[in-house]
């Protein structure tokens, strides 16, 4: 099975012998190229005898290989090779040696195709739900990574994967270094476990919201007696839940992000989605390695259920707290992606909010 759409569309039109199609399945794509080691020569050209000529390799973004601590990968685009290649006699082989392999013709006539078809698909969106076949559908790791899937279906790479890279190794570590701070290991588990305690969310707020759930279901205590709420006497006052929240929810009911009757319990959802992006980038940084992010994932999941009661819950908390976050009642074009995410991972029949328990 092609392990992402992209594969499934190049082995189709290379079966059928189609050259254009070939070219369109990876148009709009990002492609890699092995970033040379010590002493290797700047392109990797090598003399493939299916093609019988010399070629230079790339790969698409699901047959990338298994992560190795010192084995990286730069993004490269159809256009980016075309205006670039250094020898028209030269062959593109897009994933050699495997069966979603093709071998593309790179004269000047040829690579004007390239770009003719580029300028056609135009760039690869954001907003996309990918689903990677050969990697974790199931399980514990699974449902960890789909606590990160806002974020992944923001760049349109796989939900479901921890592997070589989440952009590439150099856009990964940027990432860690503008955001977060995170320069070394040790600073990317400092923010790790801040993100994994919910420190990011607003405190005050936080503090409403679960109050405020808590009241609602009127939970016993150990020892079957109801709990203080506001008002009893000896009860702290519960900070008021603020006004911009209840404003976001009411626009949550109206574009259903909520049911009818339904209120956001917590924020901590956008510090765990952040927690799986800082496991994915920092495995593409090399910042950690990966059975350090498997136990993480594991533990944004088991974090995220001792918060939520479902995916529906989750979703809402991650909506609430990247409005809060970057939008600040502005009702603006963080508003409206927000909302994209939120339908294509609650509606989408492939989205792991969907196919995948909650606990």
């Amino acid at each position: 099975m092609p392990p992402t759409d992209t594969e499934r569309r190049l082995c189709e039109a290379t079966a059928r012998g189609d050259w254009d199609g070939q070219v369109a399945a990876i148009a709009g794509e990002d492609l890699y190229l092995a970033v040379p080691q010590q002493g290797q020569d700047p392109l990797p050209v090598y003399d493939d005898p299916a093609a019988g000529a010399k070629c230079i390799p790339v790969l698409t973004r699901g047959m990338l290989p298994p992560w190795q601590p010192q084995q990286f990968f730069d993004r490269v685009s159809v256009e980016e090779l075309a205006q670039d290649w250094p020898n028209d006699k030269w062959r593109l082989a897009v994933n050699p040696g495997t069966p979603c392999a093709a071998y593309l013709a790179a004269s000047p006539g040829h690579r004007a195709g390239w770009l003719r078809v580029r300028a056609q698909v135009g760039v690869r969106p954001g907003g996309l739900l990918v689903t990677h076949y050969g990697s974790p559908l199931h399980g514990p790791v699974a449902q960890g990574l789909a606590c990160g899937a806002p974020i992944a279906v923001h760049h349109s790479v796989p939900w479901n994967e921890l592997g070589t890279a989440f952009l590439d190794h150099a856009a990964d570590a940027q990432t860690l270094r503008d955001q977060w701070s995170v320069t070394d290991p040790a600073t990317w588990q400092q923010r790790l476990d801040q993100l994994l305690g919910g420190q990011f969310v607003p405190a005050e707020t936080e503090a409403a919201l679960r109050a405020r759930a808590r009241e609602a279901g009127a939970p016993e205590d150990a020892d079957g007696t109801e709990p203080e709420t506001a008002g009893s006497p000896g009860a702290a006052q519960p900070p008021a839940v603020p006004e911009l929240v209840t404003r976001y929810e009411e626009r949550f009911r109206a574009d259903g992000l909520l049911p009818a009757d339904g209120r956001v319990v917590s924020l901590v959802a956008l510090d765990l989605a952040h927690a799986v992006g800082l496991v994915r980038w920092g495995l593409g940084a090399r910042l950690c390695a990966p059975h350090q992010a498997e136990q993480a994932v594991q533990q944004a999941a088991a974090r995220a259920r001792e918060a939520y009661g479902s995916w529906e819950e989750f979703a809402a908390g991650y909506a609430l707290g990247r409005m809060l976050a970057f939008d600040n009642g502005w009702f603006g074009p963080q508003y409206a992606e927000t909302v994209h995410l939120h339908r294509v991972l609650a509606q989408d029949p492939y989205s792991p909010w969907r196919g995948l328990p909650f606990a």
